[in-house]
């Protein structure tokens, strides 16, 4: 199933949907969940238009955890190596955005990178999951985005500034219940250009281990989303690109760039 979030009917009306999307290609439909996925989906029995939507984040997650350095090409690309042990870190909630919506680039930075990656989204509560339960408390996997403010990573010395920016963390276009994360096909291109392409068999850490690993250290609540990793490949982007993550079996997740008030990021391409 392939789950979305989105808002319909006047657009100055605040509100929002679940949705499953079926249908043929090009005559696509959203059957309109009750309330909320995370447990047993039912119906209201309305049906509209894919077309006739706009698409939200998928989850509005209480926290975003990621994983730094969880393929060895990007880890070399970083100059350092593969860690032993999953690298965690957090992206605030506000930093979130969906697909079509436009990433700001920060007047406090000059280098912003993208960085395409597969994520998990949590289905139920839960803390200390063992590693054959894991999949239990998975509800499905979207496409995500982790944009990085490169040189203020560099000079803080520390994450949470250089990935925190509002914006910077998109996720869509739906979630996936269905797909089989352990050899997904990633890309991500920029303005059409293909600048990552790998595929999540190559990940140092899989799914099954990341989510046991987190929630060792803290609980996850229903929506919560894991990205799992970036590929090589990263690089800048400016105001005026294009950024398209693509998943095989999801789907493509894409954003612009625009530029904030005061930005120092130079000019278009």
């Amino acid at each position: 199933m392939r789950i979305a979030r989105f808002s319909y009917g006047d657009p100055d009306v605040a509100g929002y949907a679940f949705g499953a999307i079926g249908g043929s290609p090009g005559a696509e439909e959203v059957a309109v969940i009750n309330g909320h996925p995370f447990g047993e989906v039912t119906f209201s029995g309305l049906r509209l238009p894919l077309a006739g939507v706009r698409l939200l984040p998928p989850v509005l997650p209480s926290k975003v955890v990621a994983i730094g350095k969880n393929y060895a090409d990007h880890a070399r690309e970083m100059g350092g190596e593969a860690p032993a042990e999953p690298v965690l870190f957090l992206k605030p909630s506000t930093s979130v955005i969906g697909p079509g919506a436009a990433i700001s680039y920060p007047k406090l930075s000059t280098h912003v990178d993208f960085e395409g990656e597969l994520a998990v989204v949590i289905g139920r509560l839960c803390r200390e999951v063992p590693v054959e339960r894991v999949p239990e408390v998975i509800l499905g996997y979207t496409c995500a985005n982790d944009v990085t403010a490169r040189d203020l990573q560099k000079s803080d010395g520390q994450w949470a500034r250089a990935k925190g920016f509002d914006t910077f963390c998109p996720l869509g276009p739906w979630i996936d219940t269905d797909v089989d994360p352990s050899d997904l096909a990633i890309t991500t291109t920029v303005n059409g250009d293909v600048k990552q392409n790998a595929r999540t068999s190559l990940l140092l850490h899989d799914v099954v281990k990341l989510v046991a690993f987190v929630s060792d250290a803290m609980t996850l609540l229903p929506g919560d989303v894991i990205l799992t990793g970036t590929p090589a490949g990263v690089g800048p982007i400016v105001p005026g690109d294009e950024v398209a993550v693509t998943i095989e079996g999801i789907g493509t997740l894409t954003n612009t760039v625009v530029g904030s008030v005061g930005s120092r990021s130079g000019e278009s391409r």
